[in-house]
C-alpha cells in the first residue's frame, strides 16, 4: 500500500509506492531517497560514564516535568496565544492517503527554479514490467521536460516535480510558493550598472576557471577531522567509557541504500552505468500543560 515500507530483495526499503498517472497511463513505482543524510559529527549527549541521555518536556512556566499525556498541540496565533489542537482534530483534517502521482503538467526544466528544490528521491520501476517506465522516461529524457504533481507521503501533502536523467526517474520534493523568500526580503540592494570594464574582467576570471566540476574532490573536512580524533583517542584509550544501557537510535526514515543494484535488478540490467506543505504561513505548533 502507499505510505508503507516495501521490501526489495536484498532487504532494500522504499518510502512510498504507487503509481504515476497522466491521461490514461499508470507507471508503477516505488521511491527511494536519493541523499544520504548528513554527513556531520554524529555526536550524541551522554553522562560521564556513558549513558544516553534522554529528553524530557519542561513547563517553562514551573519547571514541573511533564508526562506525554499532559501535552497538547498549540497554534501560535499570536505572540503568546496559541489555538489547542487535538489529535482527532489534527487527523481530520490530514490529507488523504494517495497511491497516485498524478502529472498535472510537464514543463521545461529551465522553468523551475533551483531554490524550489527540497529533497530528491529517485524512482524504479514497481510493476511486473518496465516497459512504461522506461518509455517516460526516455521522452521526457529527450525532450527536457519534468512533469508536476502533488501527493501525499506520510500524512503530508508534497509538490513534486518528476524528471529524468540516463533512463531513470528521480522525484524532487518542491517548496510551495510561501516557503520561497524573495530577494526584497532579506534586504538585497537594487540592480546597478556595471562598467564595461569590469564586466569584462569578471567574465575573463570566470573563463580562466571554468572546468567540470568533480564533486569527489570535495570532502567533508569537519567529519573526517572529528574521525581521525576518535581514532586516535580509541586506540590510545582515552576517554572510552561503555554504557551498561543501550541507546535508543534516532531516525529520520532516510535509509542508505544501494540504488544501483535495485535499478539494476529492475531494469533488466540496463541502469548500470550512471544513476544519475501545503503549510500555512503560520508559526510552529507549542506544547503547553493542560
Amino acid at each position: 500500500m502507499a505510505d508503507e515500507e516495501q521490501e526489495q530483495p536484498g532487504g532494500l526499503r522504499s518510502f512510498w509506492t504507487g503509481t504515476i498517472t497522466f491521461g490514461l497511463v499508470s507507471v508503477p513505482v516505488a521511491l527511494f531517497p536519493a541523499t544520504r543524510g548528513s554527513s556531520g559529527p554524529g555526536l550524541k549527549m551522554v553522562d560521564p560514564e556513558g549513558t544516553p541521555l534522554a529528553r524530557r518536556y519542561v513547563c517553562s512556566k514551573t519547571g514541573e516535568e511533564l508526562d506525554y499525556d499532559d501535552l497538547v498541540r498549540g497554534y501560535e496565533i499570536e505572540k503568546g496565544k496559541f489555538v489547542v489542537v487535538t489529535d482527532e482534530e489534527l487527523e481530520a483534517v490530514e490529507p488523504r492517503k494517495s497511491r497516485e502521482i498524478d502529472l498535472q503538467t510537464f514543463v521545461p526544466l529551465e522553468e523551475i527554479d533551483p531554490i524550489y528544490f527540497e529533497r530528491a528521491y529517485f524512482l524504479t520501476p514497481a510493476g511486473g514490467t518496465n516497459k512504461a517506465y522506461r518509455l517516460l522516461a526516455n521522452v521526457m529524457e529527450k525532450n527536457g521536460r519534468a512533469g508536476i504533481a502533488t501527493f501525499v507521503m506520510r500524512a503530508k501533502e508534497h509538490l513534486v516535480a518528476i524528471l529524468a536523467d540516463n533512463g531513470i526517474l528521480r522525484a524532487e520534493t518542491l517548496r510551495f510558493q510561501d516557503e520561497v523568500r524573495k530577494p526584497a526580503d532579506v534586504g538585497l540592494p537594487k540592480k546597478t550598472k556595471a562598467k564595461p570594464a569590469d564586466v569584462k574582467r569578471f567574465e575573463q576570471l570566470i573563463a580562466k576557471h571554468s572546468g567540470k566540476v568533480n564533486f569527489r574532490e570535495f570532502l567533508d573536512e569537519d567529519a573526517a577531522r572529528l574521525e581521525k580524533l576518535v581514532a586516535k583517542k580509541q586506540k590510545s584509550r582515552e576517554d572510552v567509557v561503555t554504557s551498561t544501557v543501550q541507546a535508543e537510535e534516532d531516525s529520520d526514515g532516510g535509509e542508505v541504500v544501494d540504488l544501483l543494484e535495485v535499478l539494476s535488478r529492475s531494469l533488466g540490467g540496463a541502469a548500470g552505468r550512471k544513476p544519475a506543505r501545503k503549510a500555512g504561513s503560520g508559526k510552529r505548533a507549542a506544547v503547553r500543560k493542560k
